[in-house]
């Protein structure tokens, strides 16, 4: 028999999802537990990749501390396949983007979730936009490495939530586009360099490599939603 003081396990329910936004179908894989810390929402500038080993990576590190983790594409297979400036097209990720957060905010089991966005190449830009136009509902933003700068100075000094620029040592965008974004913003923000070009997610060893900061991040500047159950060695 089991004992009564045994605390239930915690389990993640992944879901596919599809949310509407302008006229379109976003394809996301939702994972969540009833007594997930908060919801991380990472975006992709990209198109049916999201059961990718490779891209699967970092939800899980994000689930293994007990957030829950919405995966969204912001272009569509058609776009991706027939449209190379789509993910150039920042203004309409920006506004599927903030799509996805209506959406999370009308799901019984996300709404009262703290919400944190993890972004990198284009879809950066975008969640600079979102950031800046949803503070309530943004508390706490990752770029990785990324375009930010294409969000535009009138949006990146309007970022009102603790942001985190992650880039890679070797990036050749880090001078000429990274750093100038970086240094518009107003709020508390935080820089750190990684070896390499580690902000890319080229590889599993990057992504391990930006997991660690991305959750430092956020565990410290994301409030919890709810106290966190000890663990077995402290119980």
């Amino acid at each position: 028999m089991h004992s009564t003081n045994e605390r239930p396990a915690f389990v993640f329910r992944h879901t596919e999802i599809s949310i509407a936004a302008e006229r379109v179908w976003l394809d996301g894989l939702l994972s969540h537990a009833p007594d997930a810390r908060g919801l991380i929402v990472l975006v992709d500038n990209g198109a049916g990749r999201l059961h990718d080993p490779l891209r699967r990576s970092l939800p899980k590190a994000f689930e293994s501390a007990r957030y829950a983790c919405m995966s969204l594409d912001l272009l569509t297979r058609h776009e991706e396949n027939r449209d190379p400036d789509a993910r150039y097209n920042v203004p309409q990720m920006h506004h599927r983007l903030v799509a996805a957060l209506e959406w999370a905010r009308h799901q019984p089991q996300l709404h009262d979730l703290p919400t944190a966005i993890v972004a990198g190449g284009t879809t950066a830009a975008a969640a600079i936009r979102a950031a800046a136009e949803q503070p309530d509902r943004v508390l706490s933003l990752i770029c990785l490495a990324g375009r930010p700068d294409l969000a535009g100075a009138g949006p990146l000094s309007r970022v009102q939530c603790p942001t985190r620029f992650i880039v890679g040592a070797d990036d050749p965008d880090r001078e000429h586009h990274t750093l100038p974004a970086f240094k518009l913003l107003s709020c508390l923000s935080s820089w750190v360099a990684l070896s390499g070009e580690a902000g890319e997610f080229r590889s599993i060893g990057a992504i391990n490599a930006v997991a660690g900061p991305c959750l430092e991040w956020i565990e410290n500047q994301l409030p919890a939603s709810i106290p966190v159950p000890p663990s077995d060695d402290e119980a």
